[in-house]
């Protein structure tokens, strides 16, 4: 399976932003009275948790000790630091390196606190029809030279210009100018989409002198082309060593410039963060027991079933941990590529989704560990539920013409199986629904009915264990006359063929925040459906599907977004672009017992490596790192 970004990851780029109380203890030039108020946070709610006196997060120890070494690791491997470029594996835990103008608190969602970071404030106009971000003047590169307004803006710049994805996403974005010293102006080409100020707050910050400079060689570096050379950031760890491919290490940077301010105190505790890559599942899992690394966020169900049954675990050496997965909605399924003809037609899709058995799956391969997922926002109040009403309804109305009309007569339902009569009928249905799409069943193979040309499906993966559950839908797809073909790829390989579209069905899944926005035009948008870099991967084209996406990015309070995304979801589903899988709602983790964390631990994600720290004790008693 491709692993998409986390809540958070996917959230980096996007938000909800309101007025908020005046900042207070901040040095601010004058405000006319015709201006914005500067304030330190923002939050779709009435006020941040936190205020802007605060001198720590709640979840974080602020004693905790620094020092000693983390150890996880990356599958695949990585070919380059240039964080901006489409093409290529970027080396994991590049984000360690570098800072942004904002940072979310890990104890709110992620429509509710958005702290400064290399901005010490922001402003923006009721229409939010431009934004504000002053920097703060403490803020500094490794080599000790400040921010500046330029850094940003030509960030922007070249973030818009080299990738795709994010000229797509800030499309709404018609300038970045510094208007004053120290401070930074976007002006947006739309007024009322409240998003756009926090996703402009995100950007990765690059230092310009830096990549504009000459290497070591006298060399010119050029932000367009792929990176093999340790570049310069501004936060907490800087690159020590590294081999491509193989690992690289982070360390502490001792006087790194925030380390004092709320949003990083008692976090960044290791000094140093080392990631080793694997190209094996089954080898990964191998190197984890033999301690040649730290912490395993553990994805399959039969390894945590069974998979730790070993010395290391009964001895205490080793600590399995469950957290709460409350901060995202997920939508994980088999994606058939809806670019392709044979999957164009709703009822094929629907067919498909009828031969697949997962309760009995679910039972032989699982562990009966998942939930059937059913929404693309599974586990969060976004998720549509019975049949719309209220605002919901007021919504789908307005785009009546443009959706099904089953979605306000009849709740989404995934079948059911478990049994052999229940699979039985599914399969029966299926046939019909394929009959009349246009194809019939000859000699015991699905074919259409004026082309004769058989209906096939290659499965594509970079993962060997999802042979486990795509082999019994494969034989599912069998009794209606369907060759399913697997194919397990290296994972550069996949990735590529992912991005440039050139697969039939995969298992690919999508991270929700729990404030969609401006994101969901990538996801679903009919004009992402033709761009290689963005997350539709579905090829998703359909005006009803477009409207709805703006009634999300353009609502104006939390309860019409709310009912907006709801009726997204509720539509997505009734079209059945995919066949969807399973959700656990909790993070399954393993760690070698070197590490301690806060007693308060974060709602919405267990923070590891941030808030946690080495616990010397814990590591004298389980053993050094081998």
């Amino acid at each position: 399976m491709m692993s998409i970004w986390s809540a958070k990851q996917t959230k980096t780029w996007r938000g909800v932003w309101v007025a908020l109380a005046l900042a207070t203890g901040l040095t601010a030039a004058p405000v006319l009275a015709d201006e914005p108020e500067w304030h330190h946070a923002s939050s779709l709610t009435d006020s941040p948790r936190y205020a802007a006196d605060v001198k720590h997060f709640n979840y974080v120890n602020p004693d905790a000790p620094k020092g000693g070494t983390v150890r996880v690791s990356d599958i695949g491997g990585f070919d380059t630091f240039n964080p901006l470029l489409p093409k290529g594996s970027v080396a994991p835990g590049i984000g360690l390196i570098y800072d942004t103008l904002m940072e979310q608190a890990l104890d709110e969602d992620d429509i509710s606190g958005q702290y400064g970071l290399i901005a010490e404030a922001v402003r923006y106009p009721d229409d939010y029809s431009w934004v504000e971000y002053r920097l703060n003047p403490a803020a500094r590169w490794h080599d000790g030279k400040s921010i500046t307004p330029e850094d940003v803006i030509w960030s922007f710049e070249k973030a818009t210009e080299l990738s795709p994805r994010q000229r797509f996403y800030y499309q709404n974005v018609t300038s970045a100018t510094s208007p004053s010293e120290g401070i930074v102006r976007f002006e947006f080409d739309a007024a009322n989409n409240r998003e756009l100020p926090h996703i402009v707050g995100q950007i990765l910050v690059l230092p310009k002198h830096w990549w504009t400079g000459t290497d070591a060689d006298g060399q010119q570096r050029d932000i367009g082309r792929s990176l093999i050379e340790a570049p310069m950031g501004s936060g907490p760890y800087k690159i020590k060593s590294f081999e491509p491919n193989r690992f690289v290490v982070y360390e502490r940077v001792e006087d790194y410039w925030a380390q004092d301010l709320p949003v990083r105190t008692g976090t960044n505790n290791f000094d140093e963060i080392r990631y080793d890559s694997y190209l094996d599942q089954t080898v990964l899992l191998e190197a984890f027991k033999g301690d040649q690394y730290d912490w395993r966020s553990e994805n399959i169900a039969k390894n945590w079933a069974t998979g730790y049954e070993i010395p290391a675990v009964e001895d205490g050496k080793i600590v399995l941990e469950t957290f709460a997965d409350r901060g995202r909605g997920i939508m994980q399924a088999f994606v058939p590529n809806l670019r392709l003809e044979k999957f164009q037609d709703e009822r094929v899709r629907r067919a498909l989704n009828l031969a697949f058995d997962f309760e009995s799956i679910n039972r032989t391969a699982f562990f009966d560990q998942y939930k059937r997922t059913a929404s693309y926002f599974a586990g969060t109040e976004l998720a549509h539920s019975g049949l719309p009403e209220g605002e919901e309804l007021e919504i789908l109305e307005s785009v009546r013409d443009l959706i099904p009309a089953e979605v306000f007569t009849q709740e989404y339902q995934n079948p059911v199986g478990g049994s052999r009569d229940a699979l039985r009928s599914n399969l029966r249905q299926a046939v019909g629904l394929f009959r009349e799409a246009g194809y019939q069943l000859e000699d015991g193979t699905m074919v259409h009915a004026e082309t004769r040309e058989p209906f096939t499906i290659e499965f594509v993966d970079n993962n060997p264990n999802s042979v486990r559950y795509v082999q019994p839908y494969a034989d599912e797809l069998a009794k209606l006359g369907i060759e399913m073909t697997i194919r397990v790829l290296d994972t550069p390989q996949y990735i590529n063929r992912i991005r440039s579209r050139d697969f039939e069905m995969s298992t690919l899944a999508w991270a929700q925040s729990l404030s969609p926005g401006n994101e969901q035009r990538d996801y679903w948008g009919s004009v992402a459906a033709d761009q290689e870099q963005s997350f539709n991967y579905a090829g998703i084209k359909d005006p009803g599907i477009d409207a709805l996406i703006d009634k999300v990015i353009f609502a104006d309070d939390r309860e019409t977004l709310i009912a907006a995304t709801r009726a997204l979801d509720r539509v997505l589903m009734h079209n059945n672009y995919v066949i969807p899988q399973w959700h656990s709602g909790i993070f399954r983790t393993a760690r070698w017992n070197r590490f301690s964390h806060p007693e308060t631990m974060p709602e919405y994600t267990h923070g590891f490596p941030t808030i946690w720290w080495y616990d010397t004790e814990k590591a004298e008693k389980t053993g050094a790192a081998r």
